[in-house]
């Protein structure tokens, strides 16, 4: 199989450098699309330098449309056969990829979410953001009649023909229940795979607010009723 990895980046000029060594460490990755989002702060003159490596390939959106828009541009020029979205921080271990495949590559699924909470072994989010992710979990497993312990996750791998007639319009971090909401709808089997983390705060560069987490339960119970 060919792994395209799908990285959005805004202002990530302290990880952009790290992360992209360590995907490229993985001997199973194909392609890195890095779509940076309207950064601002340099992140944008170091992806120059990056896009000189031979699998990575960098689009530029004149200026910050959200990271939904930013995966959804990803998505859509990656050329894998399978797509994993990784985040631009250090918070998400690569090296998780071969377990994470590891079901596709067996023919069980066609889609595997990374549990952050599925190993008693990880590292668990500050206390407001684990139980909002836990608070937004179990809606989504209410809403759709899912059994899922990490909705929230970063780390979806899929195959390509799952969203090749999928129409996201989410523009910012709205995209996971999104995403989520239509891969329930279409009754497809997700299984999701433990995997380490290792979770930053704000004052290191965290994005996500309390009115994203409105905005996942709002995108959450339309799409149970909409297409």
């Amino acid at each position: 199989m060919k792994l395209s990895v799908v990285m959005p980046v805004y202002n990530e000029k302290s990880t952009i450098r790290e992360i992209v060594s360590r995907v490229l460490d993985v001997d199973l990755v194909e392609e890195i699309v890095i779509v940076d989002d309207g950064s601002a702060d340099g992140t944008r003159e170091i992806l120059e330098e990056l896009a000189a490596l031979p699998p990575v390939r960098v689009i530029e959106h004149d200026q910050n449309q959200g990271k939904g828009a930013a995966v959804v541009t990803g998505i859509r020029a990656a050329q894998g056969d399978v797509i994993v979205i990784q985040d631009a921080d250090l918070e998400y271990d690569p090296q998780d990829y071969y377990k994470l495949l590891a079901p596709i590559e067996a023919g069980e699924t066609n889609v595997v979410y990374g549990s952050r909470f599925a190993s008693s072994a990880t590292e668990k989010p500050q206390l407001m953001n684990w139980l909002a992710n836990l608070g937004l979990t179990l809606v989504t497993n209410l809403l759709y009649g899912a059994r899922l312990t990490d909705m929230e996750t970063c780390y979806k791998v899929f195959r390509r023909e799952v969203v090749d007639e999928m129409v996201i319009r989410a523009r910012g971090f709205e995209f996971e229940p999104e995403f989520t909401a239509k891969i329930l709808k279409q009754k497809l089997k997700v299984v999701e795979v433990p995997i380490s983390f290792n979770p930053r705060g704000y004052a290191e560069g965290k994005k996500i607010t309390t009115w994203d987490g409105v905005l996942a339960v709002w995108t959450l119970i339309k799409y149970r009723f909409v297409d």
